[in-house]
Parts: C-alpha cells; structure tokens; sequence
C-alpha cells in the first residue's frame, strides 16, 4: 500500500450531481447508483461540495412523525399527519446546495493511498474526491478501495 497512489486504486466513473437538484432527486441518484455519497460540482464540472446518506438523515431529522394515536382525537392526528406529509415533501424539494459539504478533503492523482488513509481517518469521512489541476473530479478513493488495495 505505501507505494500506491489514487490513480491506482480510485474509481474513475465518478457520479456527481449539482447543486440545483432536489434531496428527492439526489436519493433517487444515491440508490440507482448503490452509493452513499456523491461530490457535488458546478456547471463547469469543478468540484464544490460533497453529500452525502448522513446529510440526508441528518437534515430529515428535524421532521417528526407524529408517533401517538388515540381513536378519539382521530381528527387531531390526521392533521398532524398530513403537516408530516407536507413537511417530508418540501423537504424532498431542498436544494443539495442546502445541505451539502462545502469543506471538502480531496487528494490528487499522485497523492500516496496510505496519505488519503489518514485523511479519511483524521476527519472521519468514507471517501475522497480525486481532483486535477482544474478542480475537476476525476476519480474517487472509498474506505472500500483501500482495503481492496491492501489485498
């Protein structure tokens, strides 16, 4: 692993979405494509944020459930259910932009995997955008990938 880098273990078919599309969209995309998580880039293609499942359920949190029912305030808890409704859908409108991380650790094509271990570790992230010169995204190191590597 010490004589490795990105370019040798990253994924090169990247999936990244924008930031003008919705949380609905991004979960659609996230499971399609059995991801947890997709860096976020601009028009031009340049990475400007990462999102991810934890961003999701972290946001989604502050939407309750009404978890009671009693048959005789059935008036009351339809109320409370269809707010449930309405809330889960404006927040299925939420913009990624709203919830996405714009501090993003990311490593170059030459950047040593044992260094990109430590980066995952020390700030507690599952994956690292692989990036150019430009800020462009060209690969993508998962926690998976390193262990593969060290197979």
């Amino acid at each position: 692993m010490a004589d490795l880098q990105a370019n040798d273990i990253m994924i090169t078919n990247v999936v990244t979405v924008q930031s003008d599309i919705t949380i609905g969209e991004l979960s659609n995309i996230l499971l399609k494509n059995k991801v947890s998580g997709v860096p976020v880039v601009d028009k031009e293609d340049k990475l400007i944020g990462i999102v991810t499942e934890a961003d999701i359920i972290k946001d989604n949190i502050k939407i309750k459930f009404p978890f009671y029912f009693d048959p005789l305030m059935v008036s009351v808890y339809m109320v409370d259910f269809e707010k449930y409704n309405e809330n889960v859908k404006d927040y299925l409108n939420t913009k990624v932009e709203e919830i996405m991380n714009q501090r993003v650790k990311t490593a170059n094509p030459q950047t040593p995997v044992n260094e990109i271990a430590d980066i995952m570790v020390n700030s507690k992230v599952n994956r690292v955008p692989i990036i150019d010169e430009n800020k462009k995204v060209v690969g993508i190191v998962t926690r998976a990938d390193i262990v593969k590597s060290m197979i």
